[in-house]
């Protein structure tokens, strides 16, 4: 399969959280950047897999977004997020909540289930939390 097909350059890059997606040009706010990407799973079975790339479309529908195709998937989290994800018609795209600068990773909220689950056992790794834990 082919890579995702974003509106602009972006790329991935090496960060924080391992991997992350990189704008190699300016952004402007509201831009649609890219389309999250996958085979669309039943909940049920979305729910029961052990995946970090599970998207929740709906109360029915969930994206598994784990194929490497799926360029968006190295978007990563952030608490202070440039991004954000968008639902249009059953279709998740990662809009731009400002304008982006090159060089800047993009980042998006992964929600309270998500951080609840995942990021807070680990401990959260975007740049806002790493730089409090410096701090403190």
């Amino acid at each position: 399969m082919e890579a995702t097909k974003a509106n602009f350059d972006v790329r991935v890059k090496r960060s924080s959280a391992g991997l992350g997606l990189y704008a190699f040009e300016v952004i402007k706010k509201g831009a649609t950047i890219i389309e999250y990407v996958g085979n669309r799973i039943p909940r049920e079975r979305g729910d029961s897999l052990q995946n970090r790339y599970i998207f929740n479309v709906n109360s029915r529908i969930d994206i598994d977004g784990s194929p490497r195709w799926n360029t968006a998937r190295y978007a990563n989290h952030s608490c202070r997020p440039n991004c954000e994800a968008v639902d249009r018609r059953g279709h998740i795209f990662i809009v731009a909540r400002r304008g982006i600068k090159i060089g800047e990773e993009l980042t998006y909220d992964y929600g309270k289930e998500y951080f609840e689950d995942i990021i807070k056992k680990e401990g959260c790794r975007c740049v806002k939390c790493t730089e409090n834990r410096i701090k403190v």
